[in-house]
């Protein structure tokens, strides 16, 4: 858990303003750092590179969004994984992408497509358990950028589809890592994160790319070798490592920083028993399948986006036990209580606050009811206190379950009042660790080291919900509860409205100062893409991507029988007053 500081540079924006569909508010003491983002548009993945998911947007309100309307549908065509995109509005114009690397460009006010592009993948692909989803693309400079399920980063003009260039980042053959997620378009460089968790191999990462030739400037390492060691089966872990970023991270202009969540080790379960460091966590060479805290597994990494050089790390799960990452890429730029700080939502459940300086602890706390694999961690230190790891008791349960306390996708930050809206999921798991050799023929395959299982909380069944908080102390301002876990992204807005869906299909509003619900709507098939809304032609437009698909669900059909059978889909749902 160290920290290291180096030079920061500073620099300064304003919010740009729109025309008539946006509304201003005083700001909070909250308040998201300065970035400039034309309000009618949804440009990034978070909408803003400091993140948030918040729109100023309030011609759909309170009091009249249950006069919604479907306005066009939008097929990709493809529904394996379902529909996983967060939708990119820029001048009217939507791009998102479908499964395979089918890229979309569309009318905003009448879903016409304008163009798109279907990548020419690897036949490899076909063998990854990775693939063939994606969560989207990015834009800037005209131009649409994506990260491609056979490793490589595309650029097209933003006008025809016309591919530009190419660059292969990582071979997938070796390393079973590839790109589902779209880059970071910062100034005139693309930051993207690689998957590798839960493969045993290295050549993942975090690489930086310049936007307009797509050659590679720069590629950050997530293995610090000597944090590692030798394994009882006498290999080098650091070899098997399969750490990567395969989320969004942020970026903060002030800083000139780019942030981001680092995976899991592998296995992603270590069969040596407890060991006599703190917390029992240390192995000692040769003992199980990683000694070692592995570096920078886990962790949360502050890069400079022009040279890649490490500003600042901080290892959220040193010898991560429980396949939790760091890689959920919430992270919202704030400046709050007289600090510049970063807002981190863990998968295990547990809140971060940084200084997004030097990466300091502000503060920790915990979405989730159920918690039991640490007693808890320290506010001011983000220690892990009192470790329950997986062993060889298969009563041995620990929650939540390597599910997450939430999923990948993100909550929703409103910097007018303060407060964050989040999706929430309730399960436990039971994991009974066994030894198991890395599989790397013909290329790199799951490397688990233990038989698992979902189990409902104790004294509870397991379940979803989407909470209102204060994400500075965590104190809970309304909570909606769900049958099932809540796996789509969140958005609210200064209409007073927040929108989540769930995985039978439906889109809900609630208000957002009591979470009552307003309106809902099925769309056929369940919700896990980002929702987002923009302006064009002088109206409001929800974008809602419905498709359900994931790895999430093998899981849960042993908790909830019938979700195996829920419908599959793709469809991008727009709708307006």
């Amino acid at each position: 858990m160290s920290i290291v500081t180096r030079g920061v540079a500073a620099g300064a924006a304003t919010v740009a303003i729109g025309f008539a569909v946006w509304s201003s508010g005083a700001m909070t003491s909250g308040a998201l750092a300065a970035e400039t983002v034309n309000p009618n548009d949804w440009p990034h993945y978070h909408r803003t590179l400091g993140g948030g998911r918040y729109s100023p947007l309030s011609q759909i309100n309170a009091d009249n969004v249950g006069d919604l309307n479907v306005a066009w549908v939008h097929q990709p065509g493809a529904i394996t994984h379902g529909l996983q995109a967060t939708p990119i509005v820029v001048d009217g114009v939507v791009y998102y992408s479908g499964s395979y690397n089918r890229v979309f460009a569309l009318d905003g006010t009448t879903g016409k497509e304008l163009w798109h592009y279907y990548a020419e993948l690897d036949p490899i692909t076909e063998q990854l358990a990775t693939s063939p989803y994606n969560r989207g693309v990015s834009y800037g400079h005209g131009n649409v950028y994506i990260g491609t399920s056979d490793g490589r980063a595309i650029g097209l003009d933003g006008t025809t589809g016309k591919e530009l260039w190419q660059t292969t980042l990582v071979d997938t053959k070796s390393c079973g890592c590839l790109f589902t997620s779209p880059p970071l378009v910062v100034n005139d460089k693309l930051i993207y994160g690689s998957t590798a968790g839960g493969m045993p191999g290295r050549g993942g990462g975090i690489f930086g790319v310049d936007a307009q030739s797509g050659s590679q400037l720069w590629h950050f390492e997530p293995v610090k070798e000597d944090t590692w060691g030798t394994t009882s089966h006498g290999l080098n872990s650091a070899d098997y490592a399969g750490v990567g970023a395969w989320h969004v991270g942020s970026y903060d202009v002030e800083t000139n920083t780019v942030i981001y969540g680092t995976s899991n080790p592998t296995p992603w379960f270590d069969w040596a028993p407890p060991g006599d460091g703190p917390d029992g966590y240390k192995r000692a060479d040769g003992e199980g399948a990683r000694p070692g805290d592995n570096l920078y597994s886990s962790s949360v990494v502050a890069l400079d986006p022009d040279t890649g050089e490490l500003k600042w790390y901080f290892q959220e799960l040193p010898h991560d036990d429980w396949d939790f990452d760091s890689t959920l890429g919430e992270f919202v730029v704030m400046d709050a209580d007289d600090k510049k700080l970063v807002m981190h939502q863990a998968k295990s459940g547990f809140v971060y606050l940084y200084d997004r300086v030097d990466g300091g602890v502000h503060n920790v706390w915990t979405i989730n009811d159920h918690v039991t694999f640490v007693e808890t961690v320290d506010p001011k230190t983000g220690e892990l206190i009192g470790r329950n790891p997986p062993v060889t008791d298969p009563d041995n349960m620990f929650c939540p379950s390597m599910n997450g306390g939430r999923s990948w996708n993100s909550g929703s930050y409103n910097p007018e009042t303060g407060i964050w809206y989040n999706g929430r999921q309730e399960i436990c798991e039971i994991a009974v660790t066994r030894e198991e050799t890395p599989q790397t023929e013909p290329i790199p395959n799951w490397y688990m080291g233990a038989d698992f299982h979902f189990v409902h909380p104790p004294g509870d069944v397991a379940h979803g919900a989407l909470d209102a908080w204060d994400p500075l102390t965590g104190d809970k301002k309304w909570s909606v509860r769900y049958k099932y876990p809540m796996l789509s992204g969140v958005l609210s807005t200064a209409g007073e409205v927040v929108f989540a869906g769930d995985i039978q299909g439906n889109v809900h509003a609630y208000h957002a100062d009591n979470g009552q619900q307003l309106w809902s709507f099925n769309t056929g098939s369940g919700l896990r893409g980002g929702i987002v809304t923009y302006a064009a032609g002088g109206e409001q437009y929800l974008l809602v991507p419905s498709g359900i698909g994931s790895h999430v669900f093998f899981g849960l059909a042993g908790l909830f029988p019938e979700t195996k059978d829920f419908p599959a889909g793709a469809s991008l749902f727009a709708f307006k007053l």
